[in-house]
């Protein structure tokens, strides 16, 4: 009937779904969620290294062995809320009624 109206052009779709690309795309969110794992634990055997090479009188530097303990710290918190969130998430998709 009306193929324009107000100046607007008529509805397209902006997002085409393909279902080779669905795989791809949990393949990216599991590499993305690999890394920042993976990042973590490095952060953790940083730490770890820093604070043997600090007691074996390797590093004198106390103040960046406390900021990088601090930081692994925060990560790995952040890391555990994150994991946190998911489960609950989980759960409450699963308590759902289809």
């Amino acid at each position: 009937m009306v193929d324009r109206i107000g100046g607007i052009n008529p509805l397209r779709p902006t997002v085409t779904v393909n279902v080779n690309n669905q795989k791809q795309g949990e393949s990216e969110f599991g590499k993305v969620l690999s890394d920042a794992l993976k990042n973590v634990n490095d952060q953790q055997k940083n730490v770890e290294k820093m604070t043997d090479d600090f007691a074996t009188g390797k590093i004198s530097n106390i103040h960046e062995l406390i900021v990088e303990a601090e930081k692994a710290s925060v990560s790995l918190r952040l890391t555990v809320e994150v994991r946190n969130r998911i489960v609950d998430a989980y759960r409450e998709i699963m308590r759902m009624q289809f």
